[in-house]
């Protein structure tokens, strides 16, 4: 009898194990175009490295011939990486990654694994010529205080330092769109669009304190057909800095802490950049160093035209408006009679408060002036704060300074730029 009964009970197991594989099979056949990173043995726990699940999840994800396949990173987890690039072109015409969880780099610089030869980038998507969707509301963490401070500061670590990495890098790809996630604390640029085509940017959050040297929101460079709308950006350089591109549309974003939305700089090097058609709208610069702002080297050659910064709002903004052909970020630079040519530029419908006198700053070169520069509704007051018994706001006159600039002043602008009147 018990014999009997063993046999029965070996017998229900065997179903039971049956069972439960033809239910997993029939799960994987029905979520054939999903492909989860914990699948392919990433433990998320923010301490083991992830690198290889996560190339096999991609290479899973880029394969499939769904017309949808999703490379999901879940919430609820942290995963640690060492730099990795998720290659193409994919077999679908639209592949998706779907960003729920925490991707963090190590802490340590000494422990990234590119670290004797220098690091590019950490995330990076690279030659995806078809529609790439990454989404999600995860976060991803570069974790890059150390890369700011005393480690690079070390004579020893300097070289290894020189080329810090950018956090998320998009490159020679064509159809991308990014949205929803949280970008923090990025050794270097946050987020760079590099050598790319029509790549659409919306509702992000990129975060780094105001102290931290190089951490651009997003770069753009090489690049055509960028649109990037409804995001805050929070950091210690740029919010949105734009090297040689064309086609760039930025609107509805919240800039600060940092150094505005800037075009350049350009030229460095005696390097011939080009950047045209930049449209600037609906912006809030709140505490930023610059606000609408264009920067050449000395001894650069190209050209930025057909830039419209509008409907900005500035609150606190040290230096609102600035053309700038005297960029230089070393301690000495010598005097070159070529530049970047600086012309049809428009500032319109900016109001909002500096915290500085010098509202208005166009310093342009004497061998290659400004051309065609306007102003239209241009109303920035300067706001000193006197510490008393009670704070006391007194509004300041702002001023202005212009040197070899042409243009033209339309409706009311204040602080007045008496140069631009052709």
């Amino acid at each position: 009898m018990k014999s009997f009964i063993l046999l029965i009970l070996l017998v229900v197991f065997h179903l039971h194990i049956s069972t439960v594989k033809c239910r997993l099979l029939l799960e994987h056949v029905t979520n054939e175009d999903t492909f989860n990173v914990l699948d392919f043995g990433a433990f998320g726990d923010g301490v083991t490295e992830d690198n290889q699940a996560f190339e096999k999840a991609w290479k899973a994800t880029c394969k499939s011939m769904s017309s949808t396949p999703t490379m999901v990173v879940p919430s609820n987890y942290t995963f640690l990486l060492q730099p990795l690039i998720f290659s193409g072109p994919c077999e679908s015409n639209s592949t998706h990654v779907l960003i729920n969880g925490t991707l963090v780099a190590h802490e340590d610089p000494k422990k990234w694994e590119c670290i004797s030869k220098g690091c590019k980038q950490w995330i990076a998507f690279d030659d995806l010529t078809k529609d790439l969707y990454i989404s999600g509301s995860g976060t991803i963490d570069g974790r890059g205080s150390n890369w700011w401070g005393s480690y690079c500061e070390n004579d020893e670590h300097k070289k290894s330092c020189s080329h810090k990495p950018t956090g998320f890098v998009i490159m020679n790809s064509i159809n991308v769109h990014i949205s929803g996630l949280t970008f923090l604390n990025s050794p270097q640029m946050h987020i760079a669009i590099e050598r790319s085509d029509s790549v659409y940017v919306s509702n992000l959050t990129i975060i780094a304190s105001a102290d931290s040297p190089n951490t651009d929101g997003i770069h753009i460079q090489h690049s055509t057909n960028v649109f990037i709308e409804d995001t805050n950006i929070g950091t210690g350089d740029d919010c949105i800095s734009i090297g040689p591109s064309s086609h760039i549309n930025i609107s509805r974003v919240n800039c600060g802490p940092g150094h505005g939305i800037s075009v350049g700089s350009l030229g460095k090097n005696g390097d011939y950049d080009t950047v045209d058609y930049v449209y600037v709208s609906d912006i809030n610069f709140n505490g930023s160093i610059n606000g609408a702002r264009i920067k050449s080297w000395q001894g650069g050659h190209g050209h930025a035209k057909n830039i419209v910064f509008e409907r900005i709002n500035l609150i606190g903004t040290k230096r609102p408006i600035v053309i700038d052909q005297f960029y230089c970020d070393h301690t000495t630079c010598h005097n070159q009679t070529a530049n970047v040519q600086v012309s049809d530029v428009w500032f319109n419908n900016i109001h909002g408060t500096s915290s500085s006198m010098v509202a208005v700053r166009l310093a342009c070169s004497e061998s290659l002036h400004c051309k065609n520069i306007n102003m239209k509704d241009i109303n920035i007051q300067s706001i000193d704060v006197v510490q008393s018994i009670d704070v006391v706001h007194q509004i300041r006159t702002t001023s202005s300074y212009c040197i070899n600039v042409q243009g033209k002043l339309e409706g009311q602008v204040f602080p007045p730029v008496p140069c631009l009147n052709y």
